[in-house]
């Protein structure tokens, strides 16, 4: 029963309004799920942040109805590429493309895109209809054997409600107040540097369009162009006297041309690097900077947040509505928890290399009186920033994956490479079923089989589980690991639960295998 002095009922409460909340709010409104979301900040950020939406996300995105309008607001593909310099106005002395951004990659219906947070979370916002309340901080978290009670203070008001959720989802960035409330620690080197952002206008149209790049590392710090239309950020080491600095000047000096730069905002922030300790305290589940805050070097971080609530909303949305056990939320944690630490692992080891191309060229000036010939000697290859492994080759190991007894042939998560396999615990790989549509359109809200016979796979009962069977192209068989009469169970996330080869076994028939993977504490 809720309790009698909350003011609300919703089916999960979701502290957050950045990319992860808001698109958690989107996913949970189409499997009819009640949400209300709280976001401290008064409005939406109008910092751009994240930068870089990549092709795993863009493929959720795609989902959603939201891939078209967020790529017409975005960059040119040819902005997918990062470029090293001693300042922003002079030659490339390094430059690597970002994989599956720069073009089109046959592993994915999509391309990844160039564009700024305060972008796309306007489109997330406007994707869904549950109430969205700003200046609202979560202040008190009770949880009983029925749900939780959080107690939310209105700044602007200065009032006092409390709201009654089945559950809680906290993306309330990396100085999470809800993670804090549940002491829940975190692991990992932590603060790596503190930095400040600068956005300004200037005018440097001629040089984006000559040689243009999402990211322009330079000898003085690091600038991003924000919008097609124009505008420009600069991201620097926080100096000591920050208070007292001349910001316009600097980033002038940076830019390394006779260029007046017009300061809008600044703000201080520190890159961290850390997971939480753990994803799940009771029905409060932790996703995106809250679980795991990443350096933005290789834009891992939001991404990972956007796989972590399209992984966890429809086995929420399953125990809500009466189709999934409470144990298969046991399964967000087991499956992406190793997959933050590997992130983390990718992240660090991005920011060291960039902060080492930039102090080997600060020090190559000055040994040589300011002035450099020559490239300098990375520490990687063309291949370094190709991170498809890591963001396309995923694979869950838990209960909500039934294995097949396949070692999966190598195919690694961790590297550069991704070579698309049907094992259960990875994403399906992208075939064209017809033109413009993909094995990935067929998942939705509803777990799919895809057998080269269907018919076969027509289940013979009804159950409680939304499901669908799809056709699967002869040619493509082999590429999943099936013979004529297998088939492949795809979860709403696009990943495989189950693979029959060569038909249902015994002890292992569709509907078992959903019953599994949907509850597997039962």
């Amino acid at each position: 029963m809720p309790e009698a002095n909350a003011d609300v009922d919703v089916d999960v409460l979701i502290v957050g309004g950045g990319p992860v909340g808001l698109t958690a709010r989107v996913l949970l409104e189409r499997w009819g799920v009640r949400t209300s979301l709280v976001e401290k900040r008064t409005e939406l950020s109008p910092f751009p942040r994240s930068r870089l939406v990549n092709v795993r996300s863009m493929e959720i995105f795609r989902g959603l109805g939201l891939a078209v309008p967020i790529a017409d607001a975005a960059f040119p593909p040819e902005y997918g590429r990062i470029r090293f310099r001693d300042t922003l106005s002079g030659d490339d002395f390094a430059s690597a493309a970002i994989v599956g951004v720069r073009a089109p990659v046959p592993e994915s219906p999509v391309t990844g895109a160039v564009t700024s947070q305060d972008r796309l979370e306007p489109l997330l916002l406007d994707a869904a209809d549950a109430p969205v309340r700003f200046g609202v901080e979560l202040v008190g978290l009770t949880e009983d054997g029925d749900g939780v009670v959080a107690v939310l203070l209105d700044h602007r008001r200065g009032e006092e409600t409390r709201v009654r959720a089945r559950y809680v989802l906290a993306a309330d960035g990396a100085h999470s107040t809800v993670r804090r409330h549940l002491g829940i620690g975190t692991t990992g080197p932590g603060e790596l540097a503190r930095v400040t952002t600068v956005v300004f206008d200037a005018d440097l149209s001629a040089l984006a369009a000559r040689q243009p790049a999402g990211v322009y590392f330079t000898a003085h710090g690091t600038f991003l162009p924000l919008y097609p239309e124009g505008g420009w950020c600069w991201l620097a080491p926080t100096p000591e006297d920050a208070g007292d600095t001349d910001w316009s000047a600097l980033v002038s000096r940076a830019i390394g041309t006779d260029v007046d730069a017009d300061v809008l905002r600044v703000q201080h922030w520190t890159m961290n690097a850390a997971v939480a300790e753990r994803f799940r305290h009771g029905r409060t589940l932790l996703a995106g900077d809250a679980a795991h805050a990443l350096p933005i070097m290789g834009g891992l971080g939001m991404n990972a947040g956007l796989a972590d609530v399209h992984n966890l909303c429809w086995k929420l949305a399953g125990v809500l509505r009466g189709w999934a056990g409470p144990g298969s939320l046991d399964s967000y944690e087991a499956e992406r928890l190793p997959v933050a630490h590997r992130t983390l692992r990718q992240a660090v080891a991005n920011t060291k290399l960039g902060f080492e191309v930039q102090e080997r060229r600060r020090e190559q000036i000055r040994f040589g009186g300011g002035v450099v010939r020559g490239r300098v000697e990375l520490p990687w290859s063309e291949r370094y920033f190709a991170q498809l492994g890591l963001v396309l080759g995923v694979r869950y190991v838990s209960g909500a994956v039934l294995p097949d007894g396949d070692g999966d042939g190598g195919c690694g998560d961790e590297g550069t490479d991704y070579l698309p396999s049907a094992t259960p615990g990875r994403r399906m790989p992208h075939l064209w079923l017809a033109p413009g549509r993909s094995t990935l359109d067929a998942c939705g809200e509803w777990f799919t089989v895809f057998a080269p016979e269907p018919a076969r796979w027509e289940p013979s009962a009804g159950g409680p589980w939304p499901l669908r069977v799809e056709a699967l192209p002869g040619q493509y068989a082999d590429v999943c690991g099936l013979g004529p009469g297998g088939a492949l169970l795809v979860r709403p996330d696009g990943h495989v639960a189950a693979r029959w080869p060569a038909g249902p076994t015994t002890g292992a028939t569709l509907r078992e295998a959903l019953a599994a993977v949907t509850d597997p504490a039962a």
